[in-house]
This record gives structure tokens, sequence and C-alpha cells, in this order.
């Protein structure tokens, strides 16, 4: 009977993650809308970036082209807790950390090494319609970028 019980309490708590997870206005599918972004010169373009459950923690991947204009396809697995957390699949990224400021609104920072690459903000609309995505970086070749990109929920 104990055993019961203790699994069918486990078996709560796991839904109970999913479904704050599930809640969170930053998991789905986003796709880029180039025609409210502003996208700076030297600056990587995700055109589409997918926030899913994985276990405990967040699975962030994107998809587009890097300051170069190469495709790009970049894995972030982590919590939303301001430490930082591998990336696979971008040269110029090693790690990644996010911070949830508050239900609607990330901060991030991307890393090489221990040099910062890239930071910003996200923020979900009341809606959860869009979200914006502000960053500033230094490209490969040392210039200095912001980038204002708008994503559209699929």
């Amino acid at each position: 009977m104990k055993a019961r019980a203790t699994v069918l309490t486990l078996a709560l708590c796991i839904a109970g993650a999913a479904v704050c997870f599930a809640a969170d206005a930053f998991m789905g599918t986003w796709k880029l809308n180039e025609a409210k972004s502003k996208i700076g010169a030297g600056s990587p373009k995700n055109t589409t970036v997918v926030y899913e459950v994985a276990g405990d923690s967040v699975k962030v991947t994107t998809d587009g082209t890097d300051g170069d204009g190469k495709p790009s396809h970049g894995v972030w697995t982590g919590k939303f807790d301001g430490k930082d957390y591998p990336v696979t699949g971008d040269p110029s990224t090693d790690t990644r950390s996010y911070k949830k400021v508050d239900d609607h609104t990330l901060t991030f920072i991307n890393k090489k090494g221990d040099k910062v690459t890239i930071s910003g903000r996200g923020v979900v609309s009341a809606d959860g319609k869009t979200r914006t995505v502000t960053i500033t970086g230094t490209d490969s070749k040392g210039a200095k970028f912001t980038t204002t990109a708008v994503y559209d929920k699929q």
C-alpha cells in the first residue's frame, strides 16, 4: 500500500511540474516576423525558436543564420536560474544562461569561453502571441551590433 501511495505521489508531482512548464508563456514554437524586426548587420538571426519541457529543465532549439549568413542550429538545455549551461551546435557560443524576471520576461547571456558575446531580454506579450527579443553583442570580427527580433507564436 505504501509503494502504491509513493508512486501516485511521485506521478502527481511530475504532472504538476509539467503543468507549470506548460503554462509558461515562453513554451512553444516561435517564428521570426522579419517585417516587424530590426536585425543589425553582423547579427545572428534565429528564424525559429522552440521552447519545450525536458524533464525538470527547459530545452531551447534555435534555427537560423549566424552573423556571416551561414545556417545555424543550436540546442540549449537548462533552467531559468541564471546559471551557465552548455550550448551545442553553435560555434560562436559555448554556454548560455537564462534568468526569469517575471512570468513574461527572461534575460539571457551567451558566452564563448569566459567572454560574453551576446546579452539580451525576451518579453512575451500579455496575450501570449508575440515575443520580442532585444540583444546586443559582438560579432566574430569584433564589431558591436544591436537587434530587435519579433516572433509570432505558432
